[in-house]
Parts: C-alpha cells; structure tokens; sequence
C-alpha cells in the first residue's frame, strides 16, 4: 500500500490521537530510516529516544531472531530465566535494589506513585501522607495517575478530575519548594532533564534540596529517567551526574530496543510496601523483552560506549551553538549528552516539516523548541550532516537573518 492509502485507511479506522508525518517507514539502518521510496532520513528522534542502539543492531537482532528460544510469553505466575538477572543488572547499574516490570512509562510512573502512598501508609498506619509533589513544566506521561502528575494544561484540561492528591511546584524555586514540603507529602517526582517541557535540565542546588528535603519528611525522592536515562546523558542515569540517590527510578523507553519493557527501580524499604496481589503487570517483563534489555545493557557497559555519548554529545552541543552564533533565530542551545534542543524565537513547526523534505527527523516541543534525541551511536560525521542540513532550513525562518544584517 501507498502512504496515501495507509493515511486513508487509517483516517478511517484509527482514533485521532497523532499528528503523523507524511512518512511510511519500511526499513532502518543504524541513524537512518527509509521510506517506501527508497528516500533516507537521518534520525535524530530516534523513535523518541527509544532506538538508542539505531535501526537493525545486529547484536539486538540476533536475539530476537534466536530460533532456539520458543517463550514469547509466560504469565508472571510462573519464573523464566530473564526477569531476575534483568533485576539484578538494573539494581547494580543504579545503586537500589527491587525491580517492578510494566510495558510503559506512563505505566512505571503509574506503579512509583502507588508504591509511594503505599509505602506512607505501610510506615504510618492511618496516615494522611499522600500528596504527591510533581513540578511545573513536568511530563510524565497520559495514563490517569502519571496524567496528574503533568503539568501542560492542553494534556490535563479535557479528562478532570483528575487523581486527587498531587501538587505543583516551579522547577529551581528553592523557597516553594521548602513552602510545599509538609507532613502530607509522600513523594516528590522529578526529571532531572525535563523532556517534553523542553529539554530543561534542572538546577544541581534544587535537586538536592529535593532530595534533603525528601529524607527530612520521611517521604521519598522518585527519577523519571525515562527519557534522559539509560545512557542517554552518557551515563546510565541522568541523575548520577548530581551525586543523587532517589528512592525510587522510573525507566523505560529504550530498555527493551524497541519492544515495550519498563521498570520501577526502589529501595529495599521501599519496595517491602508492595506484597503479592497489591501491583501486577499481565506483560511486563516477558521473556523476550527481557532477554532484549539484557543484550542492550551488555552493549551500553562496553567500555568506551557511554564515553562516546559524552563526546559526540558535547560534539553536536558545539554544532549548534555554532549555528546559533551565526543564527538569531535559535535563542538557546541546552541538554546534556544526547539529549539536546535549540529554543527558537519562532514555532519551529514548519522547521520539522522542511527538516522531513530534506532527509531530517527531528521534532518541536514546547512550540518552539526543536528536540533532537538522536540514536546513542551517533558518529561525528552524521552530526556534520545533521547540522549541515539543519542551517538551511532555520535560514528560512522568519527571525533567522545573520548577526549584523540589515531589516
């Protein structure tokens, strides 16, 4: 079938939830996506950051063509030979000790704000310890739970009320901060780089007023590292970074290299508020998604391999300040590793489009906020590409004439 008649047949039969790109996607290969064309696209979206190893690893795809493994599926009733190595890797890797496995992030988030308000009510019986604090400009995802826990008005507004008991503070405001903290408050969850708010990394001072604050109430600090962690910002967790040490992490997107596999990660305190029968995920942690996330951590720890995040990161970070040297347009360059934005003074929509035309997938957040969340085995030489291509195309924006010229 044609673009034009997937685009049919889905206007037809699929609710209205995405905004497609005119894009029919048939194969990948490493950075780059083909078309049914033939036309190749360099992705600097990366499905989101969730192809963090690129199109068709070959490491990643021999396991999942492995003829000898017969389980796709066992209920979590029953033990398989991945889940609990998968656990044991992920506790090491982030310095906390239980694993919960669910699909989503939306799902993870969902499962970190039960276990903190059981965890309160396991601690205190009869406690009215329940507020959750989340911050402004926060995504967390668009389940019910994790939807309240996200502040955009355009994603909470046509589904209240909402889950009841969930607070607001500005990110870096030190003094709401201390004025939120109460004997209330269960939990505080934060991303230490906000993503769909922008690629806002959040202050050093802050986060760890958060976390001080967090331990003198008695509640606890949560991650979301389900975009910014995972090798994203070249090291396994965004928040190590700042010498955290949250009770709770949240992960997911490239877990699984593009199957769906997240993971609630908690303190041994913690995790003891959840018995048998209080949480359950009929998918999560399967055999397959499992034995995946085994082969991609395996990858990531290679010696060399979050080093060359932090390099190419810090390669395409000089890039686009270059860009913005020479470009009024782009008003900030920020992120970390390779998760990184330039802010425009324009809505950078029509750049996205110009950007598909001429073989770029990138993205616009915040309305002016293009987002690049590029494969973690990026070279140098296709953040030239990259960049290259990108020039002309914020050319064309209406605040992009160069420094010194003339109106």
């Amino acid at each position: 079938m044609t673009l034009e008649q997937i685009a049919e047949l889905e206007s037809q039969t699929l609710m209205s939830t995405y905004e497609r790109l005119p894009l029919l996607a048939v194969r990948g290969e490493g950075c780059f996506l083909f078309d049914a064309a033939g036309k190749k696209y360099l992705d600097f979206l990366g499905g989101l950051a969730v192809n963090a190893l690129g199109y068709n690893h070959h490491e990643m795809m021999t396991v999942l063509r492995d003829e000898s493994e017969t389980l796709l599926h066992v209920s979590n009733l029953i033990y398989h030979r991945f889940q609990a190595p998968l656990a044991q890797k992920l506790a090491v890797l982030s310095g906390l000790d239980r694993v919960f496995f669910a699909n989503t992030g939306s799902e993870a988030v969902e499962g970190a704000m039960k276990l903190a308000r059981a965890y309160a009510r396991r601690a205190e019986a009869g406690s009215e310890r329940f507020v959750i604090l989340a911050l402004e400009n926060s995504f967390h995802g668009r389940t019910l739970g994790a939807l309240s826990a996200t502040w955009p008005e355009k994603y909470r507004k046509p589904f209240e009320p909402l889950v009841p008991g969930v607070e607001f503070v500005r990110a870096n405001d030190l003094d709401q901060l201390k004025q939120k903290f109460s004997e209330c408050v269960a939990a505080i969850l934060v991303e230490v780089i906000q993503g769909e708010g922008g690629v806002v990394e959040l202050e050093r001072e802050f986060l760890q007023a958060a976390e001080h604050l967090a331990r003198a109430h008695d509640a606890l600090f949560i991650c979301d590292e389900i975009q910014c962690g995972l090798g994203r910002t070249g090291r396994f967790f965004a928040y190590q970074k700042f010498g955290l040490q949250p009770d709770i992490v949240v992960v997911a997107k490239p877990l699984a290299g593009g199957l769906p596999l997240a993971a609630v990660l908690a303190r041994n305190r913690v995790a003891e508020a959840f018995h048998p029968g209080l949480h359950g995920s009929t998918f999560g942690g399967g055999p397959l998604q499992c034995r995946l996330a085994l082969k991609f951590l395996e990858i990531i720890e290679r010696p060399g391999f979050l080093e060359h995040v932090r390099e190419v990161g810090e390669y395409f970070r000089q890039k686009l300040l270059g860009l913005q040297e020479d470009l009024p347009v782009i008003q900030q360059v920020r992120g970390d590793g390779l998760m990184l934005a330039a802010q425009l003074a324009v809505a950078g929509k029509e750049a996205v489009q110009q950007g598909l035309q001429a073989g770029l997938i990138f993205n616009c957040t915040q309305e002016r906020v293009l987002r690049f969340l590029p494969p973690l085995i990026v070279e140098k030489q296709d953040v030239d590409q990259f960049t290259e291509g990108l020039r002309p195309i914020l050319q064309t924006l209406p605040a992009a004439r160069p420094k010194g010229a003339h109106a």
